[in-house]
Protein backbone atom coordinates (compact mmCIF):
# COMPACT_ATOMS: atom_id res chain seq x y z
CA UNK A 1 0.00 0.00 0.00
CA UNK A 2 2.92 2.25 0.62
CA UNK A 3 4.49 1.70 -2.53
CA UNK A 4 0.96 2.59 -4.41
CA UNK A 5 1.04 5.51 -2.40
CA UNK A 6 4.85 6.45 -3.21
CA UNK A 7 4.10 5.91 -6.79
CA UNK A 8 1.10 7.75 -6.41
CA UNK A 9 3.05 10.95 -5.53
CA UNK A 10 5.46 10.47 -7.68
CA UNK A 11 3.22 10.79 -10.72
CA UNK A 12 1.40 14.18 -9.20
CA UNK A 13 4.85 15.01 -8.89
CA UNK A 14 5.51 14.39 -12.60
CA UNK A 15 2.03 15.34 -13.47
CA UNK A 16 2.99 19.54 -11.62
CA UNK A 17 6.26 19.52 -13.31
CA UNK A 18 4.72 19.09 -16.99
CA UNK A 19 2.20 21.80 -16.40
CA UNK A 20 4.99 24.00 -15.58
CA UNK A 21 6.91 23.04 -18.39
CA UNK A 22 3.46 23.44 -20.69
CA UNK A 23 3.23 27.37 -18.86
CA UNK A 24 7.05 28.11 -19.75
CA UNK A 25 6.70 26.64 -22.98
CA UNK A 26 3.55 28.94 -23.38
CA UNK A 27 5.26 32.00 -21.87
CA UNK A 28 8.51 31.23 -24.32
CA UNK A 29 5.92 30.62 -27.45
CA UNK A 30 4.35 34.46 -26.44
CA UNK A 31 8.08 35.81 -26.01
CA UNK A 32 8.79 34.61 -29.50
CA UNK A 33 6.37 35.76 -30.78
CA UNK A 34 6.35 39.28 -29.39
CA UNK A 35 10.08 39.55 -29.93
CA UNK A 36 8.69 38.37 -33.94
CA UNK A 37 6.59 41.39 -33.91
CA UNK A 38 9.39 43.56 -33.00
CA UNK A 39 11.89 42.66 -35.42
CA UNK A 40 9.60 43.52 -38.45
CA UNK A 41 8.48 46.62 -36.67
CA UNK A 42 12.56 47.61 -36.75
CA UNK A 43 12.78 45.66 -40.10
CA UNK A 44 9.83 48.13 -41.13
CA UNK A 45 11.58 50.95 -39.67
CA UNK A 46 14.88 50.42 -41.28
CA UNK A 47 13.11 49.71 -44.75
CA UNK A 48 11.64 53.61 -43.84
CA UNK A 49 15.18 55.24 -42.17
CA UNK A 50 16.60 53.62 -45.66
CA UNK A 51 14.39 55.30 -47.69
CA UNK A 52 14.66 59.08 -46.15
CA UNK A 53 19.11 58.04 -46.14
CA UNK A 54 18.64 57.41 -49.99
CA UNK A 55 16.49 60.66 -50.43
CA UNK A 56 18.77 62.85 -48.53
CA UNK A 57 22.15 61.20 -50.36
CA UNK A 58 20.52 61.96 -53.27
CA UNK A 59 19.22 65.76 -53.13
CA UNK A 60 23.24 66.03 -51.05
CA UNK A 61 24.40 64.81 -54.64
CA UNK A 62 22.24 67.48 -56.46
CA UNK A 63 23.13 70.10 -53.99
CA UNK A 64 27.14 69.21 -54.57
CA UNK A 65 26.39 68.67 -58.38
CA UNK A 66 24.78 72.31 -58.64
CA UNK A 67 28.12 73.92 -56.56
CA UNK A 68 30.48 72.55 -58.66
CA UNK A 69 28.23 73.58 -61.62
CA UNK A 70 28.12 77.05 -60.40
CA UNK A 71 31.68 76.67 -59.54
CA UNK A 72 32.87 75.80 -63.40
CA UNK A 73 31.12 78.91 -64.74
CA UNK A 74 32.89 80.61 -62.28
CA UNK A 75 36.49 79.66 -63.11
CA UNK A 76 35.78 80.29 -66.84
CA UNK A 77 34.07 84.05 -66.44
CA UNK A 78 38.32 84.11 -64.45
CA UNK A 79 39.75 83.80 -67.36
CA UNK A 80 37.38 85.86 -70.04
CA UNK A 81 36.64 88.03 -69.51
CA UNK A 82 38.46 88.37 -65.80
CA UNK A 83 42.30 87.89 -66.85
CA UNK A 84 41.65 89.02 -70.29
CA UNK A 85 40.51 92.39 -68.71
CA UNK A 86 43.44 92.63 -66.52
CA UNK A 87 46.06 91.67 -68.76
CA UNK A 88 44.46 94.35 -71.82
CA UNK A 89 44.42 96.86 -69.17
CA UNK A 90 48.16 96.18 -68.10
CA UNK A 91 49.25 96.35 -71.66
CA UNK A 92 49.83 98.91 -74.09
CA UNK A 93 46.93 100.48 -75.89
CA UNK A 94 48.45 99.45 -79.22
CA UNK A 95 48.65 95.30 -77.81
CA UNK A 96 45.35 95.31 -75.98
CA UNK A 97 43.55 93.71 -78.66
CA UNK A 98 46.38 91.02 -79.07
CA UNK A 99 46.19 90.37 -75.34
CA UNK A 100 42.35 89.30 -75.38
CA UNK A 101 43.00 87.64 -77.88
CA UNK A 102 45.14 85.30 -76.53
CA UNK A 103 43.32 84.81 -73.91
CA UNK A 104 39.73 83.88 -75.73
CA UNK A 105 42.43 81.46 -78.02
CA UNK A 106 43.55 79.58 -75.72
CA UNK A 107 40.42 78.67 -74.01
CA UNK A 108 39.20 77.34 -77.26
CA UNK A 109 42.43 75.68 -77.90
CA UNK A 110 42.99 74.36 -74.70
CA UNK A 111 39.53 73.29 -74.13
CA UNK A 112 39.64 71.28 -77.36
CA UNK A 113 42.81 69.56 -75.97
CA UNK A 114 41.73 68.81 -72.63
CA UNK A 115 38.65 66.50 -74.26
CA UNK A 116 40.70 65.19 -76.58
CA UNK A 117 43.87 63.79 -74.44
CA UNK A 118 44.49 66.26 -71.61
CA UNK A 119 41.79 65.19 -69.08
CA UNK A 120 43.04 61.45 -69.56
CA UNK A 121 46.40 62.24 -69.25
CA UNK A 122 45.50 63.55 -66.15
CA UNK A 123 42.97 61.87 -64.26
CA UNK A 124 43.21 57.90 -65.32
CA UNK A 125 45.81 55.64 -63.89
CA UNK A 126 49.07 55.17 -65.50
CA UNK A 127 52.16 55.39 -63.79
CA UNK A 128 53.90 57.97 -61.46
CA UNK A 129 54.03 60.51 -64.27
CA UNK A 130 51.52 60.27 -66.56
CA UNK A 131 47.90 58.57 -67.12
CA UNK A 132 46.92 56.41 -69.42
CA UNK A 133 44.74 57.07 -72.93
CA UNK A 134 41.45 54.93 -71.54
CA UNK A 135 39.28 58.04 -71.50
CA UNK A 136 40.90 59.44 -75.05
CA UNK A 137 38.42 61.71 -76.70
CA UNK A 138 36.12 61.03 -73.65
CA UNK A 139 35.71 57.51 -74.05
CA UNK A 140 33.94 55.53 -71.49
CA UNK A 141 32.58 58.22 -69.51
CA UNK A 142 28.89 58.72 -69.26
CA UNK A 143 27.84 56.63 -66.16
CA UNK A 144 31.15 56.85 -64.30
CA UNK A 145 30.93 58.90 -61.00
CA UNK A 146 34.12 60.21 -59.64
CA UNK A 147 33.92 61.46 -55.76
CA UNK A 148 30.05 61.50 -55.45
CA UNK A 149 30.11 63.59 -58.82
CA UNK A 150 29.54 63.14 -62.54
CA UNK A 151 32.55 62.39 -64.05
CA UNK A 152 31.69 64.43 -67.10
CA UNK A 153 30.79 67.43 -64.72
CA UNK A 154 34.78 66.66 -62.90
CA UNK A 155 36.31 66.62 -66.19
CA UNK A 156 34.79 69.86 -67.11
CA UNK A 157 35.52 71.54 -64.29
CA UNK A 158 39.16 70.61 -64.10
CA UNK A 159 39.27 71.78 -68.06
CA UNK A 160 38.93 75.53 -66.51
CA UNK A 161 42.07 75.16 -64.44
CA UNK A 162 44.02 74.28 -67.54
CA UNK A 163 43.34 77.00 -69.42
CA UNK A 164 43.86 79.78 -66.98
CA UNK A 165 47.04 78.07 -66.28
CA UNK A 166 47.96 78.27 -70.09
CA UNK A 167 46.59 82.03 -70.09
CA UNK A 168 48.48 83.25 -67.56
CA UNK A 169 52.04 82.37 -69.42
CA UNK A 170 51.19 85.06 -71.98
CA UNK A 171 51.63 87.64 -69.50
CA UNK A 172 55.37 86.92 -69.59
CA UNK A 173 56.03 87.16 -73.18
CA UNK A 174 53.05 89.62 -73.87
CA UNK A 175 53.42 92.84 -76.49
CA UNK A 176 56.07 91.14 -78.56
CA UNK A 177 55.60 86.87 -79.77
CA UNK A 178 53.65 86.14 -82.52
CA UNK A 179 50.23 84.66 -82.43
CA UNK A 180 50.60 81.23 -84.34
CA UNK A 181 53.74 80.61 -82.01
CA UNK A 182 52.00 81.30 -79.17
CA UNK A 183 49.48 79.02 -80.19
CA UNK A 184 52.03 76.26 -80.62
CA UNK A 185 53.84 76.96 -77.70
CA UNK A 186 50.44 76.26 -75.72
CA UNK A 187 49.33 73.72 -77.07
CA UNK A 188 52.38 71.75 -76.54
CA UNK A 189 53.03 73.31 -73.28
CA UNK A 190 49.87 72.04 -72.17
CA UNK A 191 50.26 68.35 -73.25
CA UNK A 192 53.90 68.34 -72.10
CA UNK A 193 53.86 70.50 -68.61
CA UNK A 194 50.41 70.97 -67.53
CA UNK A 195 49.44 67.25 -67.85
CA UNK A 196 52.28 65.73 -66.19
CA UNK A 197 52.25 68.08 -63.33
CA UNK A 198 49.07 68.11 -62.83
CA UNK A 199 48.79 64.09 -62.41
CA UNK A 200 51.89 63.78 -60.18
CA UNK A 201 49.83 66.49 -57.80
CA UNK A 202 46.23 65.47 -58.07
CA UNK A 203 45.61 62.11 -60.43
CA UNK A 204 45.72 58.76 -59.68
CA UNK A 205 49.52 57.68 -58.52
CA UNK A 206 50.77 60.57 -58.86
CA UNK A 207 54.16 61.18 -57.14
CA UNK A 208 53.64 64.06 -55.34
CA UNK A 209 50.02 63.24 -54.44
CA UNK A 210 51.57 59.98 -52.60
CA UNK A 211 54.54 61.81 -51.10
CA UNK A 212 51.64 64.12 -49.07
CA UNK A 213 52.22 67.32 -50.80
CA UNK A 214 49.90 69.65 -50.14
CA UNK A 215 47.96 71.44 -53.17
CA UNK A 216 44.31 71.87 -52.58
CA UNK A 217 43.61 74.03 -55.43
CA UNK A 218 46.60 74.91 -57.44
CA UNK A 219 49.75 76.55 -56.47
CA UNK A 220 51.94 73.88 -57.99
CA UNK A 221 49.96 73.12 -60.79
CA UNK A 222 48.84 76.37 -62.20
CA UNK A 223 50.30 79.25 -60.15
CA UNK A 224 54.23 77.62 -60.24
CA UNK A 225 54.10 76.11 -63.61
CA UNK A 226 52.60 79.06 -65.16
CA UNK A 227 54.30 81.16 -63.40
CA UNK A 228 57.64 79.75 -64.18
CA UNK A 229 57.63 79.03 -67.59
CA UNK A 230 56.77 82.50 -68.41
CA UNK A 231 59.60 83.18 -66.86
CA UNK A 232 61.52 81.44 -68.97
CA UNK A 233 59.08 82.22 -72.32
CA UNK A 234 60.08 86.23 -71.14
CA UNK A 235 63.77 85.36 -71.24
CA UNK A 236 63.94 83.56 -74.69
CA UNK A 237 61.82 86.16 -76.80
CA UNK A 238 63.39 88.85 -75.28
CA UNK A 239 62.60 92.32 -73.88
CA UNK A 240 60.24 94.54 -75.34
CA UNK A 241 61.63 96.87 -77.63
CA UNK A 242 60.25 100.39 -75.12
CA UNK A 243 61.65 98.72 -72.18
CA UNK A 244 65.33 97.68 -74.32
CA UNK A 245 64.94 101.70 -75.01
CA UNK A 246 65.02 102.82 -71.65
CA UNK A 247 61.28 103.50 -71.25
CA UNK A 248 59.43 102.91 -68.01
CA UNK A 249 55.75 101.53 -69.56
CA UNK A 250 52.59 102.17 -67.52
CA UNK A 251 49.55 100.46 -67.28
CA UNK A 252 47.43 101.57 -70.67
CA UNK A 253 43.74 101.64 -68.49
CA UNK A 254 43.76 100.96 -64.97
CA UNK A 255 40.08 100.70 -64.82
CA UNK A 256 40.19 98.00 -67.13
CA UNK A 257 42.98 96.24 -64.79
CA UNK A 258 40.56 97.21 -61.87
CA UNK A 259 37.42 95.00 -63.60
CA UNK A 260 39.81 92.36 -64.33
CA UNK A 261 40.36 91.62 -61.12
CA UNK A 262 37.48 92.24 -59.66
CA UNK A 263 36.27 89.14 -61.81
CA UNK A 264 39.09 87.16 -61.14
CA UNK A 265 38.08 87.66 -57.15
CA UNK A 266 34.85 86.99 -57.64
CA UNK A 267 35.74 83.56 -59.88
CA UNK A 268 38.31 82.44 -57.48
CA UNK A 269 35.33 81.61 -55.03
CA UNK A 270 34.90 78.92 -57.86
CA UNK A 271 38.62 78.11 -58.10
CA UNK A 272 39.30 77.38 -54.54
CA UNK A 273 35.79 76.34 -52.63
CA UNK A 274 34.56 74.37 -55.76
CA UNK A 275 37.56 71.95 -55.45
CA UNK A 276 36.00 71.05 -51.86
CA UNK A 277 33.70 69.03 -55.28
CA UNK A 278 30.96 69.42 -52.81
CA UNK A 279 29.44 71.75 -50.70
CA UNK A 280 30.05 70.80 -47.43
CA UNK A 281 32.45 72.62 -44.25
CA UNK A 282 35.25 72.15 -46.94
CA UNK A 283 34.00 74.32 -49.07
CA UNK A 284 32.77 76.87 -46.67
CA UNK A 285 36.61 76.90 -45.12
CA UNK A 286 37.72 77.23 -48.30
CA UNK A 287 35.19 80.22 -49.18
CA UNK A 288 36.16 81.61 -46.24
CA UNK A 289 40.28 81.87 -46.00
CA UNK A 290 40.05 82.99 -50.13
CA UNK A 291 38.21 85.89 -49.31
CA UNK A 292 40.39 86.84 -46.03
CA UNK A 293 43.73 86.12 -47.96
CA UNK A 294 42.56 88.21 -50.69
CA UNK A 295 41.40 91.45 -48.79
CA UNK A 296 44.41 91.17 -46.44
CA UNK A 297 47.04 91.13 -49.49
CA UNK A 298 45.02 94.19 -50.82
CA UNK A 299 45.96 95.98 -47.71
CA UNK A 300 49.44 94.84 -47.27
CA UNK A 301 50.37 96.09 -50.74
CA UNK A 302 48.43 99.31 -50.03
CA UNK A 303 50.38 99.83 -47.25
CA UNK A 304 53.77 99.12 -48.73
CA UNK A 305 53.16 101.13 -51.77
CA UNK A 306 51.93 104.17 -49.45
CA UNK A 307 54.62 104.18 -47.32
CA UNK A 308 57.51 103.61 -50.12
CA UNK A 309 55.61 105.94 -53.05
CA UNK A 310 54.10 108.19 -50.57
CA UNK A 311 50.59 107.46 -52.68
CA UNK A 312 48.46 104.11 -53.25
CA UNK A 313 47.30 103.21 -56.85
CA UNK A 314 44.36 101.22 -57.66
CA UNK A 315 46.82 98.70 -59.81
CA UNK A 316 48.44 98.41 -56.38
CA UNK A 317 45.43 97.44 -54.42
CA UNK A 318 44.41 94.69 -56.81
CA UNK A 319 47.60 93.92 -57.82
CA UNK A 320 48.39 92.87 -54.11
CA UNK A 321 44.72 91.37 -54.04
CA UNK A 322 45.77 88.92 -56.68
CA UNK A 323 48.97 88.12 -54.41
CA UNK A 324 46.75 87.39 -51.34
CA UNK A 325 44.79 84.91 -53.34
CA UNK A 326 47.40 83.39 -55.64
CA UNK A 327 49.30 82.91 -52.07
CA UNK A 328 46.21 81.12 -50.12
CA UNK A 329 45.21 78.91 -53.32
CA UNK A 330 47.37 75.60 -52.23
CA UNK A 331 46.24 75.94 -48.71
CA UNK A 332 42.82 76.88 -49.01
CA UNK A 333 40.88 73.69 -47.73
CA UNK A 334 44.04 73.05 -44.85
CA UNK A 335 44.14 76.66 -43.01
CA UNK A 336 42.15 78.43 -40.66
CA UNK A 337 41.19 82.20 -40.97
CA UNK A 338 43.88 82.97 -38.97
CA UNK A 339 46.56 81.03 -41.20
CA UNK A 340 44.62 83.02 -44.23
CA UNK A 341 45.45 86.32 -42.05
CA UNK A 342 48.98 85.80 -41.80
CA UNK A 343 49.12 84.04 -45.73
CA UNK A 344 47.23 87.38 -47.23
CA UNK A 345 49.88 89.87 -45.47
CA UNK A 346 52.83 87.91 -46.57
CA UNK A 347 51.55 87.71 -50.35
CA UNK A 348 50.81 90.93 -51.11
CA UNK A 349 54.02 92.25 -49.17
CA UNK A 350 56.09 89.58 -51.92
CA UNK A 351 54.41 90.74 -54.36
CA UNK A 352 55.15 94.72 -54.49
CA UNK A 353 58.91 93.24 -53.71
CA UNK A 354 59.07 90.65 -56.29
CA UNK A 355 57.74 92.22 -59.24
CA UNK A 356 60.81 94.76 -59.09
CA UNK A 357 63.08 91.32 -59.73
CA UNK A 358 62.51 91.83 -63.18
CA UNK A 359 64.59 95.22 -62.99
CA UNK A 360 67.20 93.89 -60.71
CA UNK A 361 67.98 91.08 -63.05
CA UNK A 362 66.98 92.83 -66.58
CA UNK A 363 64.31 90.28 -67.45
CA UNK A 364 60.87 91.62 -69.40
CA UNK A 365 58.32 90.01 -67.15
CA UNK A 366 55.41 91.88 -69.26
CA UNK A 367 53.03 91.81 -66.81
CA UNK A 368 54.01 90.75 -63.72
CA UNK A 369 52.90 86.67 -64.41
CA UNK A 370 56.22 85.61 -63.31
CA UNK A 371 56.32 88.31 -60.08
CA UNK A 372 52.45 87.51 -58.73
CA UNK A 373 51.58 83.91 -59.74
CA UNK A 374 55.17 82.36 -59.99
CA UNK A 375 56.84 83.63 -56.88
CA UNK A 376 53.64 84.40 -54.91
CA UNK A 377 52.19 80.52 -55.88
CA UNK A 378 55.82 79.34 -54.15
CA UNK A 379 55.49 81.43 -51.11
CA UNK A 380 51.75 79.68 -50.85
CA UNK A 381 52.96 76.35 -51.61
CA UNK A 382 55.48 77.12 -48.38
CA UNK A 383 53.09 78.98 -46.15
CA UNK A 384 50.32 76.01 -46.81
CA UNK A 385 53.03 73.50 -44.78
CA UNK A 386 53.58 75.91 -42.06
CA UNK A 387 49.96 76.93 -41.79
CA UNK A 388 47.78 73.87 -42.58
CA UNK A 389 45.39 72.40 -39.27
CA UNK A 390 44.21 69.23 -38.91
CA UNK A 391 41.86 71.08 -37.25
CA UNK A 392 39.89 72.21 -40.22
CA UNK A 393 41.23 69.23 -42.38
CA UNK A 394 40.42 66.62 -39.92
CA UNK A 395 43.24 64.51 -40.78
CA UNK A 396 45.79 64.11 -39.23
CA UNK A 397 48.40 63.55 -42.09
CA UNK A 398 47.45 67.00 -42.98
CA UNK A 399 49.08 69.32 -40.64
CA UNK A 400 51.81 72.02 -40.72
CA UNK A 401 54.78 72.74 -38.97
CA UNK A 402 53.18 74.98 -36.57
CA UNK A 403 50.70 72.43 -35.68
CA UNK A 404 53.34 69.90 -34.76
CA UNK A 405 54.44 68.17 -38.36
CA UNK A 406 57.41 70.09 -39.34
CA UNK A 407 58.17 67.43 -41.83
CA UNK A 408 55.25 68.94 -44.09
CA UNK A 409 57.50 72.26 -45.26
CA UNK A 410 59.81 69.82 -46.43
CA UNK A 411 57.24 67.84 -48.19
CA UNK A 412 55.81 71.24 -49.39
CA UNK A 413 59.73 72.54 -50.72
CA UNK A 414 59.97 69.25 -52.60
CA UNK A 415 57.34 69.64 -54.79
CA UNK A 416 58.03 72.79 -55.27
CA UNK A 417 61.57 72.79 -56.51
CA UNK A 418 60.45 68.84 -58.62
CA UNK A 419 57.74 71.06 -60.64
CA UNK A 420 59.92 74.49 -60.82
CA UNK A 421 63.04 72.40 -62.38
CA UNK A 422 60.36 70.59 -64.63
CA UNK A 423 58.41 73.20 -65.92
CA UNK A 424 61.57 75.68 -66.77
CA UNK A 425 63.54 73.02 -68.41
CA UNK A 426 60.49 71.72 -70.51
CA UNK A 427 59.25 75.11 -71.14
CA UNK A 428 62.74 75.93 -72.56
CA UNK A 429 62.97 73.60 -74.85
CA UNK A 430 59.76 73.91 -76.51
CA UNK A 431 60.60 77.19 -76.89
CA UNK A 432 63.75 76.87 -78.20
CA UNK A 433 63.18 74.30 -80.57
CA UNK A 434 60.13 75.80 -82.08
CA UNK A 435 61.69 79.35 -82.46
CA UNK A 436 64.40 77.03 -84.76
CA UNK A 437 61.72 75.13 -86.70
CA UNK A 438 60.21 78.07 -87.34
CA UNK A 439 63.40 80.09 -88.44
CA UNK A 440 63.71 77.13 -91.08
CA UNK A 441 60.53 77.13 -92.41
CA UNK A 442 59.30 80.71 -92.42
CA UNK A 443 62.27 82.54 -91.91
CA UNK A 444 61.25 84.28 -88.73
CA UNK A 445 61.32 82.87 -85.30
CA UNK A 446 58.98 82.94 -82.36
CA UNK A 447 59.42 86.59 -81.66
CA UNK A 448 57.57 90.13 -83.80
CA UNK A 449 59.60 91.74 -86.23
CA UNK A 450 60.88 95.04 -84.95
CA UNK A 451 58.34 97.20 -87.30
CA UNK A 452 55.67 94.49 -86.24
CA UNK A 453 56.36 95.33 -82.66
CA UNK A 454 56.79 99.37 -83.29
CA UNK A 455 53.11 99.98 -84.73
CA UNK A 456 51.25 97.10 -82.43
CA UNK A 457 50.42 93.60 -82.25
CA UNK A 458 46.66 94.74 -82.51
CA UNK A 459 47.49 95.71 -86.06
CA UNK A 460 50.64 93.73 -87.42
CA UNK A 461 49.08 90.64 -86.39
CA UNK A 462 45.19 90.76 -86.19
CA UNK A 463 44.77 93.65 -88.14
CA UNK A 464 42.58 95.72 -86.20
CA UNK A 465 42.87 98.26 -83.23
CA UNK A 466 40.83 100.42 -80.13
CA UNK A 467 42.94 102.91 -81.45
CA UNK A 468 40.31 104.75 -84.45
CA UNK A 469 42.87 107.66 -85.31
CA UNK A 470 41.07 109.97 -88.26
CA UNK A 471 43.88 112.18 -90.01
CA UNK A 472 42.81 115.86 -89.21
CA UNK A 473 45.17 117.35 -91.43
CA UNK A 474 46.51 116.98 -94.65
CA UNK A 475 49.50 118.18 -97.22
CA UNK A 476 48.28 122.12 -97.80
CA UNK A 477 48.51 125.47 -96.60
CA UNK A 478 47.04 127.49 -94.02
CA UNK A 479 46.95 131.39 -94.77
CA UNK A 480 47.11 133.57 -92.55
CA UNK A 481 46.28 136.82 -94.06
CA UNK A 482 48.82 136.58 -96.76
CA UNK A 483 51.42 134.54 -94.94
CA UNK A 484 52.04 131.09 -95.25
CA UNK A 485 52.57 129.96 -91.58
CA UNK A 486 51.95 126.25 -91.98
CA UNK A 487 52.10 122.94 -94.25
CA UNK A 488 48.70 121.18 -93.10
CA UNK A 489 45.42 120.73 -94.69
CA UNK A 490 41.88 119.79 -93.68
CA UNK A 491 40.54 116.27 -94.27
CA UNK A 492 37.37 116.18 -95.87
CA UNK A 493 35.91 113.84 -93.29
CA UNK A 494 36.61 116.00 -90.62
CA UNK A 495 34.37 118.16 -88.89
CA UNK A 496 35.86 118.66 -85.57
CA UNK A 497 38.37 122.02 -85.64
CA UNK A 498 41.83 120.16 -84.44
CA UNK A 499 43.57 121.96 -81.47
CA UNK A 500 47.39 121.80 -81.96
CA UNK A 501 49.54 120.34 -78.88
CA UNK A 502 52.32 122.76 -80.01
CA UNK A 503 49.94 126.16 -80.31
CA UNK A 504 47.65 126.81 -78.13
CA UNK A 505 46.81 129.96 -79.10
CA UNK A 506 46.34 131.99 -82.35
CA UNK A 507 46.31 135.44 -81.90
CA UNK A 508 44.64 136.96 -85.78
CA UNK A 509 41.91 138.37 -85.81
CA UNK A 510 41.57 137.49 -90.02
CA UNK A 511 40.01 134.02 -90.96
CA UNK A 512 42.52 131.26 -91.14
CA UNK A 513 42.72 129.70 -94.61
CA UNK A 514 42.19 125.91 -94.71
CA UNK A 515 42.38 124.77 -98.16
CA UNK A 516 39.17 125.84 -99.53
CA UNK A 517 37.76 125.78 -96.24
CA UNK A 518 37.71 129.10 -93.87
CA UNK A 519 37.51 128.60 -90.55
CA UNK A 520 36.92 131.64 -88.10
CA UNK A 521 39.51 131.45 -85.13
CA UNK A 522 38.63 133.68 -82.80
CA UNK A 523 41.26 136.21 -81.34
CA UNK A 524 42.44 134.66 -78.06
CA UNK A 525 43.59 137.60 -76.33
Amino acid sequence: MASVNSLASQVQAMSEQVNNISASLLAAQFAIKSQRQQIQELIAAQASNSVIITSLQATSSHGDNAWILASTALVVMMTIPGLALFYGGLAQAPNVLSTVMQSFSIMCTVSFLWFSFGYSLCFTAGDVFYGNSSNFWLHDMTSKKMRNDSEKLFMVYQMTFAVISAAIICGSFAERMRFSAMLIFIAIWHILVYCPVAHWSWGPGGFLNTAGCLDYAGGDVVHVSAGFSGLVASMLVGKRRGISQGQEISPHNALLVFLGASLLWVGWFGFNAGSAFAADHMAINAMATTQMSGACGGLAWMAVEWIMRKRPTVVGIVSGSICGLVCITPGCGYVDLAGAVAIGLIGGITGFFSIQMKHMFGFDDALDAFGVHGICGVVGCLATGLFADQGVTRDPNENGAFYGKPSQLYIQLYGVVVVVAYCSVISFLILKLLDIVMIAVTGTGIRCSPEAEKIGLDISEHGDSLIKETPVFSLGQIKVGNQHVLQAGWNENTSVVPVSTSITRVQVSDPVHLEDKVHPFQQDE
